[in-house]
């Protein structure tokens, strides 16, 4: 057991998974500081500009997370010099595509503004907002290329160390009286991400002329796979928000209220899987032989077993436990979360296939169909299901998606693994 705690992949997980957790109670932290000194409007407006842009970035992503867990990782270990001109050529290609996208924000947004999100912002918190995409694209990017490398305890002392370095911005931003909409956005979205690339380039920036030097390839952004990648995730990540959508459309606020207080609960645990996914990557994309295959299952395993154990103890605890945290009001909800676990238990074990397809055998293609199922299943599902059981008509369809996805992902690796050499 001390071995298997001892080892560098434990304690990388142990890493980032404290670091993800602690970004997580920094977004808490600011939420909890801008509702008391902004106004109930002013907090509403901040709040949909945010989510604008946090999720322009995701989108933005264009599946390039993928791809560099996918082929940084050999590039990294052979040393080899093709290495800098992959980042560069991914970097180049991401930021190319994003800008057209915000050049297009940039144009439209008024309008938009005007007819569908209606914050009534100055125009220049809009194009603010719309520039802080950019920075956000970039942040995540270095990310995602410290994660690769296995630089977990860099890329989360950086992280969170400009989480606090902004939360002594808003103090003073506070104390100045000087605390608005648009220096929020700017702080977040501008002033953060330009903390993390300095912190970076003071330490890094000698392989920053390198990469200045590297040349800008088309092939090294592996369109095929870095877009297939990315349509994949849009379908799942769609598909794990169309049961809150479906209940707003068919039940009363009060019903979405108790299912997004239980959806927020297992969202937590999930930050786990995706800390731990973070770290296995790498030594996925490394794999070559059967040997390795299983052996990298095996320990996998070991460790998403982890979540998997959140997600049932989640399930066995008591009632009273979720009353004394979110008081008798939101009690239903305590029912949600825990009809909510068991299925999320198959996303934690199910993320093993995926791992291989994705990284190893390099076919996101099957990750896609898989995806594809998982979105029809789980919107038919809560459409027919929600009407007939309410909030507790989601799970049943989210257990059955994520069955067939699993069983798709399952049966792709099967195959795949026969090809590969003993």
């Amino acid at each position: 057991m001390l071995r298997f705690i001892v080892r560098p992949t434990s304690k990388n997980i142990l890493i980032n998974t404290f670091g993800n957790y602690l970004s997580v109670f920094f977004t808490a932290f600011f939420a909890l500081i801008l509702v008391r000194i902004l106004s109930l409007a002013e907090y509403g407006v901040l709040s949909v500009l945010l989510g604008v842009a946090y999720v322009l970035a995701n989108i933005l992503d264009f599946g390039t997370t993928g791809t560099i867990y996918s082929y940084l990782p050999p590039l990294y270990e052979s040393k080899s010099k093709s290495m800098y001109r992959f980042i560069k050529s991914t970097f180049f290609y991401q930021t190319l595509f994003s800008l057209i996208v915000i050049g297009l924000l940039f144009l439209f947004f008024p309008y938009l503004d005007k007819v569908f999100f209606k914050t009534q912002a100055p125009t220049w918190e809009l194009y603010l907002t719309a520039f802080s995409v950019l920075f956000f694209i970039w942040q995540n990017f270095i990310l995602n290329i410290l994660f690769a490398s296995k630089k977990f305890l860099k890329a989360n002392f950086y992280l969170n160390l400009s989480n606090i370095l902004k939360t002594l911005i808003i103090f003073f931003l506070v104390a100045t009286k000087m605390v608005s909409v648009g220096s929020v956005i700017f702080v977040f979205g501008i002033v953060g991400p330009t903390i993390f690339f300095l912190l970076l380039f003071i330490e890094k920036r000698d392989l920053v002329f390198i990469l200045l030097k590297a040349e800008v390839k088309r092939e090294e952004f592996r369109f095929g796979y870095t877009l297939t990648f990315f349509v994949a995730s849009q379908f799942l990540n769609l598909g794990l928000r169309m049961d809150l959508f479906l209940l707003s459309y068919f039940r009363s606020k009060e019903e979405v209220g108790y299912y997004g207080l239980a959806q927020k609960i297992i969202l937590t645990i999930i930050t786990t899987i995706i800390s731990i996914t973070q770290v296995l990557s790498p030594a996925f994309s490394r794999i070559t032989k059967k040997h390795e295959v299983r052996s990298q299952l095996k320990t996998g395993f070991l460790y998403l077993l982890l979540p998997s154990a959140l997600f049932l103890a989640l399930f066995f605890t008591p009632n009273q436990i979720f009353t004394l945290v979110f008081t008798e009001r939101f009690a239903r909800a305590a029912l949600v979360t825990k009809a909510l676990s068991l299925p999320f238990i198959l996303a934690a074990l199910g993320s093993l296939p995926q791992l291989f397809l994705l990284y190893t055998v390099k076919k996101p293609r099957y990750v896609l169909m898989a995806n594809i199922v998982f979105f029809v299943i789980l919107t038919g599902g809560c459409y027919y299901l929600i009407p007939l059981k309410g909030i507790f008509g989601p799970p049943y369809a989210i257990f059955v998606a994520y069955v067939f996805a699993v069983i798709i992902q399952i049966i792709a690796s099967i195959r795949a693994y026969k090809k590969l050499e003993e």
